[in-house]
């Protein structure tokens, strides 16, 4: 993982994080100065980051809104007071409303982040320093360390070549932990073409189908928040297997970037699950990352083990057969 380490030091009223990264330190300031990169990693997995406003440069500043997967947004806002380009930035960084006014209920504080090359590729070590003991232990109570583990470690992803780190490896599983998977999937497409596969209902009608042998015979989906969704598939001809549907509600619809949804098993009697897909493109290569929040360790392992990401890759070898390659 990208983070090497935390510290909190109440004497210097400071947080300290440092990232090592496989990259240039050209590659790694690119990715800070860019807001369509920052919005990748600048939030944990759940709460990317939209930067509404970003200019770098002494006196200039950023806003940006963090969205949870239930649609609720959570804003900060940044002042520049000091860019050398490549090297370093210094903001004032603090909470804010949806107009950018900075919070006076929540602490805030002065980020220093330095950049600098090492023998295999670079370090951002960035520290923030506030004005008390108590915005101290409030940030930390308040989840800011391992929020910014989360994100950080998101980065990788974003300094990666996708064609090297993704496309050709199929649907790729990593369990985070107890409750949270991430799933990828890169495609040599267009990410128009990937988000219209996943929002129109014509289209996936055409992919979406799981292994040979099955047929969707239902799709009703609109990619609008607050509304509901329904899907069903059954066996064709001589295939083994029992009907089965899943429905939920649309929470996040961000176009080109994002969908979050509920889904449960229709007629099933346990709790729905909440599926958050992020779309990114990079030289023609789109990278979907699929981030599921099961409602306990058990649900997490009996779904796993229905074969499910094995179903999802036959229906994206599908997507890139008839789609892609159409």
């Amino acid at each position: 993982m990208p983070v090497t380490s935390i510290d909190t030091d109440p004497e210097t009223l400071t947080i300290t994080v440092v990232a090592d990264f496989a990259a240039p330190v050209e590659r790694l300031w690119a990715a800070y100065a860019d807001p369509r990169q920052l919005e990748r990693f600048w939030g944990p997995p759940g709460y990317p980051a939209t930067f509404l406003r970003h200019d770098l440069r002494v006196g200039g500043g950023a806003h940006y809104a963090m969205t949870s997967p239930q649609g609720e947004k959570h804003y900060g806002v940044w002042t520049f007071t000091a860019v050398e380009p490549g090297v370093s930035m210094t903001l004032r960084d603090d909470f804010a409303d949806e107009h950018g006014v900075a919070s006076t209920e929540l602490p805030g504080s002065e980020m220093t982040l330095t950049f600098s090359s090492t023998p295999s590729g670079s370090r951002v070590t960035t520290v923030s320093t506030v004005d008390s003991l108590e915005s101290l232990e409030q940030l930390v109570g308040m989840g800011m360390l391992e929020g910014t583990r989360l994100g950080m470690n998101q980065l990788d992803t974003v300094l990666a070549d996708l064609r090297e780190y993704a496309l050709g490896k199929g649907t790729q599983v990593e369990i985070l932990d107890d409750v949270h998977v991430k799933i990828t999937r890169a495609f040599e497409a267009p990410l128009e073409l990937i988000w219209r596969a996943h929002t129109e209902p014509e289209l996936m009608t055409r992919w979406l189908l799981g292994p040979d042998g099955w047929e969707m015979t239902v799709c009703e989906f609109e990619p609008a928040a607050g509304a509901p969704y329904r899907y069903a598939w059954a066996p064709v001809g001589d295939t083994e297997g029992q009907a089965f549907g899943f429905e939920g509600t649309t929470l996040v619809v961000d176009p080109l970037r994002r969908l979050v949804s509920t889904e449960a098993m229709t007629g099933a009697d346990f709790p729905a699950n909440t599926n958050d897909l992020n779309f990114a493109e990079q030289d023609g290569v789109t990278l979907l990352t699929l981030y599921i929040e099961y409602p306990s360790l058990e649900q997490r392992d009996t779904i796993l083990a229905t074969g499910m990401t094995e179903g999802m890759e036959t229906s994206y070898a599908r997507l890139e057969t008839e789609l892609v390659g159409a």
